[in-house]
């Protein structure tokens, strides 16, 4: 007879929190465990492995979405490894598109620090914090910059509104 888990446990064995555990069966990527006679979720290892599976899923950059879609293509006795080749090769699109992206940001930056030690011997001492900002010469960096907030802003999530502008 298989061990049986509680959610503690089994969050103990795979770096999940028990509120990302609930949240996973509550989307389907967890099927609804067994309960004990008291209540308690029962997890196998099964659930384990599958959280295992999550886990590396994520980690290169799979959505919760796409997973979910391996793992009903698994259940069904398909084949999820020529779909995930195909996310894959999604995957590499957006990594090039980024890799340019960051290859135009790092221009301007550059660009930004000739011109600006450049005219740092224009600046007057004294007159401020930073020269190179009062005066304005951040203002050629200003899509720059918007670009990086709006990569961080994409990255946790947050402040998508408006990033065609950026981009």
């Amino acid at each position: 007879m298989q061990k049986k888990m509680r959610i503690g446990e089994l969050a103990g064995r795979t770096d999940f929190s028990t509120k990302t555990i609930r949240y996973y069966e509550q989307i389907g990527l967890l099927s609804q465990p067994e309960r004990s006679g008291s209540g308690y979720r029962l997890y196998t290892d099964e659930d384990r492995r599958r959280l295992e599976f999550i886990a590396k899923a994520k980690h290169l950059g799979f959505s919760l979405e796409d997973i979910r879609d391996v793992l009903v293509l698994h259940q069904q006795q398909q084949r999820p490894c020529v779909h995930v080749l195909a996310l894959l090769d999604q995957k590499l699109i957006q990594v090039d598109g980024v890799l340019k992206e960051l290859r135009q940001f790092r221009q301007e930056l550059g660009r930004l620090r000739q011109e600006a030690a450049q005219r740092l011997e224009e600046l007057p001492e004294g007159s401020g914090i930073c020269g190179i900002i009062e005066r304005g010469i951040h203002a050629k960096g200003e899509a720059a910059l918007a670009w990086l907030e709006f990569r961080q802003a994409r990255k946790t999530g947050r402040g998508q509104k408006g990033s065609k502008q950026i981009l």
